[in-house]
């Protein structure tokens, strides 16, 4: 693993610790309310942390992220706040979006985060028409957005690369590759077995890029993020990762990949990998690091907590924000 803080910060990669460690709790935490029976369509990001972490640790607070159906952890990174995601994953009136959005469309314009999105592959032209108005309005800004490997292969992506090449928008198209759509692998679906290959067709760098690794997720996020909001255009990310929960809920990931696939990567986990850089190259000790974990572990549960407490949604309000009106 080629990893040097050189060019990172001591309060970054502690930003970013903390980071995977809520999302990690925090997904853990949904996890048991799903099974509570408290929300449906959960699609968990454990194992995907670090992806997010260290691209947002390089964004300002007005660059846009677009998500997936597997979102949650581009929320928290952008940070949307834990109280409200949670009481949004039960369907309550305190959410980010006022209880009808769910797990799968949380949005928080003040936060920059434009939406998780259920549709696969649908935000990756939305993304585009994004960046095309930052770079209209010569606002600086910089749009990411994130797609699995199974929208790898929609039109909806090529045609956005192809626009956004044409005319240098400010976008970093990231494919976060878990290596299986649904149960679909990767190698099966993708021809030529490299997502990030396929930018050179569009004339854009393509970077494939350890997913389980913050510290080479930042190294080259900073680069597309730089080239980006220089005006020199795109940048497609091949972020290998993996999700250690199955593709949902109910779903058996045992029932198409192997324990010992499932062992290798998390024996490379993103959390532990970053805990031992940071105790061997003695940037912080193992005090800290619990003072982080319990830290991180109190916001999740007062969030739980505000999320179990706050009321559902008054009937009325089945009819409100559906149209908007312009005087």
């Amino acid at each position: 693993m080629k990893e040097h803080s050189t060019e990172i910060s001591k309060t970054t990669l502690l930003w970013m610790y903390e980071k995977m460690l809520t999302i990690r709790l925090f997904e853990t935490q949904a996890n048991r309310e799903a099974d509570a029976g408290k929300l449906l369509g959960m699609h968990s990001s454990i194992g995907q942390e670090a992806v997010p972490t260290g691209i947002c640790s390089l964004l300002e607070s007005n660059d846009y992220v677009l998500g997936t159906h597997r979102s949650h952890h581009h929320c928290i990174a952008k940070g949307v706040e834990l109280k409200n995601m949670m009481a949004e994953l039960l369907g309550k009136a305190t959410g980010t979006n006022k209880g009808k959005g769910g797990t799968m469309h949380i949005a928080d314009i003040n936060k920059g985060m434009l939406g998780a999105n259920g549709v696969v592959g649908s935000n990756i032209p939305v993304a585009t028409g994004v960046a095309l108005s930052a770079k209209i309005k010569n606002t600086n800004q910089v749009t990411v957005v994130f797609f699995g490997d199974g929208a790898s292969s929609q039109g909806s992506l090529h045609e956005s690369m192809n626009l956004a090449s044409i005319w240098d928008l400010p976008i970093i198209f990231v494919c976060e590759n878990n290596l299986y759509a649904e149960s679909t692998p990767y190698e099966y679906a993708v021809a030529g077995k490299s997502i990030a290959d396929r930018a050179s067709g569009y004339k854009i760098p393509g970077i494939t890029v350890d997913g389980q690794s913050v510290i080479d997720i930042y190294k080259s996020s900073k680069i597309a993020i730089e080239r980006a909001r220089s005006g020199k255009g795109p940048t497609l990310i091949e972020a290998k990762t993996y999700r250690y929960k199955g593709h949902f809920g109910a779903d058996n990931p045992l029932s198409y990949r192997t324990e010992t696939e499932e062992n290798y990567y998390k024996e490379r986990d993103c959390i532990e990998r970053l805990k031992k850089y940071l105790l061997s190259n003695e940037i912080t000790n193992q005090e800290n690091l619990d003072k982080i974990y319990e830290k991180s572990l109190e916001s999740v549960n007062e969030a739980t907590d505000f999320a179990n407490e706050s009321p559902f949604p008054a009937p009325e309000e089945l009819f409100s924000d559906v149209y908007v009106s312009y005087k």
